[in-house]
């Protein structure tokens, strides 16, 4: 446990560092109820008045957000290495976008630090009336294993730049980047209990987090599940703030007006990228009928491109999933599908024997009905429906319980106009999929985030 600037041991356990079948074995503390005390009472004691964090001037608290992000530079290939060890994810994935994305999300807060303000109101003339922005305080992060080094930054960084402190908890599947980071932040010169990283299992670190009086905000990205009890424990300790980025089932609608060989290379970039592993990945592709089957054609053969193999060479592009519970998850969605009547074009198989690789899988012919087009897969499968109308496909796209991004393909701006106004999502994309900016707040609605 990274906390009040040490080092200290939990309960440790030899756990797998790459999901693969001789995986590197690594010793991991697990962090319990009493670990999560001593991390809030630390960052409580850095956020009182009058401690070095509240006295430092904001543009101190940029700098030491810059700092952070220069030793990230310097350590950027072993932070890389690290988190395609933790998830099995391609390396160069992990550093062109992954590190890329959290040392530009680092930059961007801490350029925000010393232009947080209040305003003057003009009131009574007897009066003078002015707002004045202060730190939640202690807030809580709990981390997801898909993206875990750029899900921290995003958590931490906006954080610390308006002046408070964190509890964070990395995923128990995913704590290495995590933990080097707590000892960049140490190097960087951030004061004793500002930052407080402590690995742990949800039931015990994470629920500890969630329901514990001295933490005034709570931040968690995972599934709709675990957010619905995140949320009722926040609410019945001390009606700590939440905010929720939770599951999604995300539609892209292809018009047959769009640039065809684009749309299949965005809409499969969306639906395996990560080996499927995004909240945001493109679940659900309505393709117009006219072009329905030069666009499976097309996706078939951009399919077959997809490079599977050691997360660790470079020339890899796919690689295995993060979990046996995750792989058995995803195999059995697959299978519901071929059960259910959606034709399989593509892949649909593991790849080798006892391992955690599935092959990029293309399902034509999907219905509303099946699971495949109304649970969350998490795995690298592409679902291809076809419309008729326009009318249809909103509808159709709009028809799930969750509400998290969305993709038009088209290229008539009034079309593209009118279908981002009616599609139920927080973000519309046009002709793009899976466009993350940190200068854009990132909104949902239904069951994909609760503010």
């Amino acid at each position: 446990m990274a906390q009040n600037g040490t080092t200290e041991n939990g309960l440790t356990e030899g756990i797998p560092a790459l999901p693969l079948p001789q995986p590197v074995k690594v010793h991991e503390v697990r962090h319990t109820k009493e670990d999560v005390d001593k991390a809030v009472k630390a960052a409580k004691a850095a956020e009182q008045r009058g401690s070095p964090w509240r006295r430092m001037d904001a543009s101190s608290r940029g700098r030491l957000l810059h700092q952070l992000a220069d030793l990230m530079e310097r350590d950027r290939r072993l932070l890389a290495t690290l988190e395609t060890l933790d998830t099995g994810k391609p390396f160069l994935q992990s550093f062109f976008i992954d590190l890329d994305g959290s040392i530009k999300t680092l930059r961007y807060y801490a350029g925000w630090a010393d232009k947080i303000h209040g305003k003057s109101l003009p009131v009574d003339e007897s009066f003078m009336c002015f707002t004045k922005h202060e730190p939640v305080g202690v807030c809580g992060a709990i981390i997801p294993w898909n993206f875990p080094l750029l899900m921290f930054m995003w958590k931490m960084a906006p954080a610390l730049s308006c002046g408070n402190t964190v509890v964070i908890k990395p995923a128990e599947q995913t704590p290495l980047t995590a933990l080097h980071i707590g000892a960049l932040i140490k190097e960087a010169g951030f004061p004793p209990g500002v930052v407080n990283i402590v690995p742990g299992f949800g039931p015990t670190a994470g629920a500890s987090i969630a329901s514990h009086m001295d933490i005034d905000k709570v931040a968690f990205t995972g599934s709709t599940e675990i957010g619905q009890l995140i949320k009722e424990a926040s609410a019945k300790s001390n009606l700590k703030r939440v905010t929720l980025e939770l599951g999604g089932k995300n539609p892209c609608i292809v018009f047959a007006d769009c640039d065809l060989q684009l749309a299949v290379e965005e809409t499969q970039k969306g639906a395996v990228y990560n080996q499927g592993q995004c909240c945001t990945a493109a679940s659900r592709i309505f393709v117009e009928e006219s072009i329905y089957e030069e666009f499976v054609r097309r996706s078939i053969e951009t399919a077959k491109k997809i490079i599977i193999g050691d997360p660790l060479d470079p020339q890899t592009s796919h690689g295995p999933q993060i979990s046996r519970q995750q792989f058995d998850k995803i195999m059995d969605l697959i299978e519901s599908g071929k059960k259910e009547g959606a034709r399989l074009e593509y892949g649909g198989s593991a790849v080798g024997e006892k391992t955690l690789f599935i092959q990029p899988t293309i399902f034509s012919g999907v219905k509303d009905h099946m699971r495949i087009a109304k649970e969350e897969i998490f795995g690298p499968v592409q679902c291809i429906f076809s419309f008729k109308r326009q009318q249809e496909a909103i509808e159709r796209a709009n028809n799930s319980k969750y509400g998290l991004v969305s993709a038009v393909f088209t290229t008539s701006m009034d079309r593209a106009l009118t279908v981002s106004a009616a599609l139920e999502t927080g973000t519309v994309w046009g002709e793009y999929a899976l466009a993350e900016y940190s200068e854009v707040k990132a909104v949902t609605i239904k069951l994909s985030e609760t503010l």
